[in-house]
Formats: structure tokens, C-alpha cells, sequence
């Protein structure tokens, strides 16, 4: 039952592209004067450009003891296959399987996983055994940046937020034969930017509980989203992780 639990897992997390995301409390929604049309014109919002965008995701000089690296073409192509068997569920599967929410002008993606302490090296075999099996069952995350024109950015959030809510009872991840069912989608806690969105997800895990976490973040015309899950089938909201990325959107 425990390899089989591992397996499943393990196609769900390469397939999704080990992805993350931010929230808010009560609804999954906080938001700023900016956001309620306090303070700017997102509609005279401009994308910034593909190189500039790639300049603001994050880097392994951002966030020290983690390992970042770029999506490759396996993760992209992985994340082209994935479906759902609810329409309305869609950006939810989006952001788990990094693909860009709404209709984004650029796009620039990352996986991060934290790095855990190396054993001494005068650690038991039982020791450095333990240190092995904790870098296994860390928590990933995907960091997918979009910027967007307009109010592209805050319609594109909303939609996630309205996905979270219609999916509260559930959904499934598909891919291919594999199937991932999702029994529960709750509103969590995560507060940063012109306004965030957060959520925690129950998997059925071959009978087995499993937790991951959904969090996006915009600020102006960018949005940031994040899908946190792990081996082990416990993910932890990566704070670390969304709290750099959104103090490099500056």
C-alpha cells in the first residue's frame, strides 16, 4: 500500500509539475485600497516584457537553502496532458500543473524544493539514511509568474478564487490512465500584495489522506501562483517560498 501510495504521488507530481500557490482568509480573498480601485487604473496596466518578467522570478541568490531550477520541456509537456473531470475546476488544475492562469502576456515558470541540512560527517548510517529520506519527502513548489495587460491580472485571480469556491466538494486530476481524486478544496490563510487568494487541498491518496497547497498572489499587472505538494503526500504552504518571490515583484 505504501509503494503504491509513493507511485501515485510520484506520477501526480511530475505530471502537475510540482506546483503552489497564496491565500487569503475566510472567502480566500484579501485585498488592498489598489485593489479595490483605491489607488491606480488597472486598466492602464502594460505587461512587462518576457525578459523583464524573467528577471523577477526567482533565483537560488533569492531564498537561501532551497534549489531552483528552470521548468523543463518534460515538466511542459507533462502539464499540456492534465485535465479535469470538472470544467469549472480548470484553473485550479492550471495553476497545479503550471500553466498560466487566465490570458497572460509573458510567462516565466520555476520549481523550488527546500534543501535540507547535510549529516555530519561523522553521522551513524542511520543518521545520514534519515537526512536522505527528509530530502525526499520535502515540500515542492512551482512558481508561475504571469504578467498581463489591463485587468488581466485581476480577472485572472478571481477566476481562481470562483474555481475554489464552485470545487469546494471536489474534483480529479487526470492523466492519461492516472487519476488523482481531490475530496476537498478549503480557503486558507496568506496575505501579501494588492490582493491574494489561498486554498488547501485534500487528496485521496489510494486511501490515504494527502495535503497540498494552492496559493496565487497579484501585484498590479503580475500574478504569481504557487502549488505546493510532496512525496510523502503532506505538503506545507511554502511561506519562505511566496514570501520572496513576492517581495522581488518589488
Amino acid at each position: 500500500m505504501r509503494r503504491t501510495t509513493v507511485r501515485r504521488t510520484a506520477v501526480a507530481a511530475s505530471a502537475l509539475s510540482l506546483a503552489l500557490l497564496t491565500g487569503a482568509c475566510g472567502s480566500g480573498e484579501t485585498k488592498t485600497d489598489d485593489a479595490k480601485g483605491g489607488k491606480g487604473d488597472a486598466a492602464a496596466t502594460k505587461a512587462v516584457s518576457q525578459t523583464d518578467l524573467d528577471k523577477l522570478v526567482l533565483a537560488e541568490s533569492d531564498l537561501k537553502d532551497h534549489k531552483i531550477v528552470n521548468a523543463s520541456k518534460a515538466d511542459i509537456a507533462a502539464a499540456k496532458v492534465v485535465t479535469t473531470d470538472k470544467a469549472e475546476c480548470k484553473p485550479l488544475v492550471d495553476a497545479m500543473a503550471l500553466r498560466p492562469l487566465g490570458r497572460p502576456a509573458a510567462t516565466s515558470m520555476r520549481k523550488v524544493m527546500a534543501v535540507p541540512p547535510k549529516p555530519a560527517k561523522d553521522a551513524s548510517p542511520e543518521e545520514k539514511m534519515k537526512a536522505g529520506l527528509g530530502a525526499l519527502g520535502g515540500t515542492i513548489t512551482s512558481d508561475t509568474l504571469g504578467s498581463y495587460d489591463g485587468k488581466g491580472a485581476t480577472e485572472a485571480l478571481a477566476g481562481l478564487r470562483a474555481a475554489g469556491e464552485a470545487c469546494a466538494d471536489g474534483f480529479s486530476v487526470i492523466v492519461g490512465k492516472d487519476k488523482t481524486k481531490y475530496t476537498k478544496v478549503a480557503p486558507a490563510t496568506y496575505t501579501a500584495g494588492d490582493e491574494a487568494v489561498a486554498f488547501t487541498l485534500t487528496a485521496d491518496l489510494e486511501g490515504m489522506t494527502g495535503t497540498a497547497h494552492l496559493v496565487a498572489v497579484q501585484k498590479g499587472g503580475t500574478l504569481a501562483s504557487f502549488y505546493a505538494q510532496s512525496l510523502t503526500g503532506k505538503a506545507e504552504q511554502p511561506k519562505a517560498v511566496i514570501d520572496a518571490q513576492v517581495a522581488k515583484l518589488g
